[in-house]
C-alpha cells in the first residue's frame, strides 16, 4: 500500500510512532554515542529477541505542557524519558514460555533519565503486570531521580508514588536484575537497590541523592562520578557484577537471567581429574577456589557475584549438567576462609535469594570456623554471623555440601545449613578433617593444665606437635564416616557425577510450601 492510499489517521500514528525512534533524535544520539553509551532502545534491542518487544506507553511525553509546547515536548521528551514493554530474552534456548520477560529502561537522553510523573504510572502499570503475569524483568535503571520540572499535575510532595512499594513488593516474586551505566541517583538508585542483582559499567555512579542532593543537604559540592563510584561500590557489595561496558552488561544480564530461566540442555564439564590436586594437602595453605568451582561447573556457565565484597566468601551462580545453582564456598586466600560478619551477609542474601527462585545450592567447604576476637564483635559479628544460620535452617531447595579439606566449628555447621545432617548429602573429600573447632586450639584448650605444667617451652610446642597431630589423625574424613557423621569420602574426580545424580534425586518429587519468601537487599 502506497503512503497516498494511507488514511489521514493511519498516516498520524506513523508520523508519531517516527518521533518515539532514536532516528528522531541525532543530535541527542550523538550526543550519547559521544559519551561512549548507548541508548536505552539500542539497549533494549540488543538483550530482547529480535521482533518480540512490544512497548507500553510509547506515546506518553512529560508532564509539563503548562511550561512547554506540545510539539516540542512530542519530540523531545518521547516516552516520558521511560522505555517500556514485555518481550522474550533467551528464546533460543528456552522457548518461547520460559523466555517471556518484562524491560523497562529510563532514557538518558530524555531530561536526564529523570522520574516524570507519566514515567510513575508506567512503572505502576508494568510492574502490576510483572506480578499478574510473573515476569522476570530487567530494568535500565540510569539517570538523575525525581524530575521537579513537570507543571502538569499537582503535586506537594509526591510522597503518594506507588512505584516503590509496587517494585519492592515484587521481591521473592520475580527475579529482577538492574543494569546501570553513568549516573544512577535518588530513585533511580532505589530502582537498583531493591533489584535482586545489579549489573554495573566500571564508570557507574551510584547514589542515594545526586550532587543537587548532597549541596542542598548542606554537604558540598560533589562532582557526579565521585557520589558513588564503582571503586566503592563494588567492594562494599552494592554492586553485583562489574562490567567494561554496556554491550558487556546486556550479555552478562542474558546469563544472569538464563539462571532463572531454567536447565538448558546437557553441559559439558572439563576433566575433572585436575581436581584431585586443586587443594592443598597442608591444611596453613592457601589456595584459589575459583577453579575448583569452574572445573566442576559446565564450561563456561559460572558468573562470581559481589567478588570484591567480602572475598572471604565466594558466591557464584553456575549450571552443573544444564541445572542451574547456586555455589558458595570458602575463599582461603583471605582470611584463611573464616566467615566474617559480611561474608555471613552475602551469603545468607545469596542463600535467600536460590531459595527463593529454586535454584539448588552447592557448599564447598574449607572453613577454619567463624572470625573471632574484639576487632570482628566490633561488627556486629553475632547477629550478623547468625544470619547465615537462619537463612541456611530456612532453605526449601536442595543443598550438597562437599567438604574440602576443614570443616571445623559453627562456620563449617553454617556452610552446610545448620548441621552435617542438613543437607541432601554430605561428602567430603580424602584429604579433610572436621572437628568442634581448630585442631590446634582445640589441643592448646583442652590440655591447658598439661601444657601449663611443662616448664620448657620448646618440649611444650613438641607436646602440642604431638597431640595435634593425633588429633588431625582421629578428625580425618574417613573417620567421621565411619561414624556416619557424614555421607560418604568420595575421589574428589567423582565430585560433578555426584552431585548432579544427588540434585536429579533431590529434585524429582521435590515439594515447596506455597507463599512468597522476600529476598533481602543485603
Amino acid at each position: 500500500m502506497s503512503d497516498e492510499s494511507l488514511r489521514d489517521d493511519h498516516a498520524e500514528l506513523l508520523r508519531r510512532r517516527e518521533l518515539t525512534e532514536d532516528a528522531a533524535r541525532p543530535e541527542a544520539v550523538e550526543r550519547r554515542h559521544a559519551a561512549k553509551a548507548r541508548t536505552a532502545r539500542e539497549n533494549i534491542a540488543d538483550l530482547v529477541d529480535e521482533g518480540s518487544f512490544v512497548e507500553y506507553g510509547r506515546f506518553a511525553i512529560a508532564a509539563q505542557r503548562h511550561r512547554r509546547d506540545l510539539d516540542d515536548l512530542i519530540a523531545r521528551t518521547p516516552a516520558d524519558g521511560l522505555v517500556a514493554g514485555t518481550a522474550r530474552i533467551n528464546g533460543p534456548l528456552f522457548g518461547n514460555d520460559r523466555s517471556a520477560c518484562a524491560v523497562l529502561s529510563y532514557d538518558y537522553t530524555v531530561l536526564a533519565g529523570t522520574q516524570g510523573a507519566l514515567g510513575h504510572r508506567k512503572k505502576d502499570r508494568l510492574f502490576e503486570l510483572i506480578e499478574r503475569m510473573r515476569l522476570p524483568t530487567v530494568f535500565f535503571a540510569e539517570g538523575g531521580g525525581g524530575r521537579p520540572g513537570d507543571t502538569d499535575i499537582p503535586v506537594v510532595s509526591a510522597l503518594d508514588a506507588r512505584a516503590f512499594k509496587l517494585w519492592a513488593a515484587l521481591s521473592g516474586v520475580v527475579p529482577r536484575i538492574a543494569v546501570v551505566n553513568g549516573r544512577c541517583f535518588a530513585g533511580n538508585a532505589v530502582i537498583a537497590g531493591c533489584s535482586d542483582l545489579i549489573v554495573a559499567t566500571e564508570d557507574t555512579s551510584i547514589g542515594m541523592g545526586g550532587p543537587a542532593m548532597i549541596a542542598g543537604g548542606g554537604l558540598g559540592d560533589v562532582p557526579p562520578d565521585e557520589v558513588g563510584p564503582i571503586g566503592m561500590q563494588a567492594p562494599n557489595g552494592v554492586v553485583d557484577v562489574v562490567v567494561a561496558d554496556e554491550a558487556e552488561a546486556v550479555a552478562v544480564t542474558k546469563q544472569l537471567l538464563g539462571y532463572f530461566q531454567g536447565s538448558t540442555g546437557p553441559g559439558q564439564g572439563g576433566d575433572q581429574t585436575f581436581l584431585r590436586t586443586m587443594v592443598p594437602e597442608r591444611a596453613r595453605r592457601a589456595y584459589s577456589v575459583a577453579p575448583v568451582i569452574e572445573t566442576l561447573a559446565d564450561q563456561g556457565s559460572v558468573t562470581f557475584l559481589r567478588p570484591r565484597f567480602a572475598p572471604e566468601m565466594v558466591t557464584a551462580l553456575a549450571r552443573l549438567d544444564g541445572r542451574a545453582v547456586g555455589i558458595i564456598a570458602n575463599n582461603t586466600m583471605v582470611m584463611a576462609g573464616a566467615i566474617t560478619a559480611a561474608a555471613a551477609d552475602k551469603a545468607a542474601r545469596f542463600l535467600q535469594l536460590c531459595d527463593a527462585f529454586g535454584l539448588p545450592v552447592v557448599s564447598l567447604v574449607d572453613c577454619p570456623g567463624y572470625m573471632v576476637g574484639p576487632a570482628a564483635e566490633s561488627e556486629a559479628l553475632v547477629r550478623r554471623a547468625s544470619r547465615m544460620l537462619v537463612a541456611g535452617a530456612a532453605l526449601e531447595v536442595p543443598l550438597v555440601a562437599v567438604i574440602l579439606r576443614r570443616g571445623y566449628g559453627l562456620g563449617a555447621q553454617a556452610m552446610t545449613g545448620g548441621s552435617l545432617r542438613e543437607p541432601v548429602l554430605t561428602v567430603a573429600w580424602p584429604g579433610a578433617h572436621l572437628g568442634p573447632m581448630g585442631l590446634e586450639g582445640a589441643v592448646r584448650l583442652g590440655m591447658r593444665k598439661e601444657l601449663d605444667a611443662i616448664a620448657d617451652d620448646a618440649e611444650r610446642e613438641d607436646r602440642v606437635r604431638e597431640a595435634t597431630a593425633a588429633a588431625q589423625a582421629n578428625a580425618k574424613a574417613l573417620n567421621a564416616a565411619q561414624l556416619f557423621e557424614i555421607d560418604d569420602v568420595i575421589d574428589p574426580a567423582e565430585t560433578r557425577d555426584v552431585v548432579i545424580n544427588t540434585l536429579t534425586a533431590a529434585t524429582a518429587h521435590a515439594y515447596r510450601r506455597a507463599g512468597r519468601r522476600f529476598v533481602d537487599t543485603w
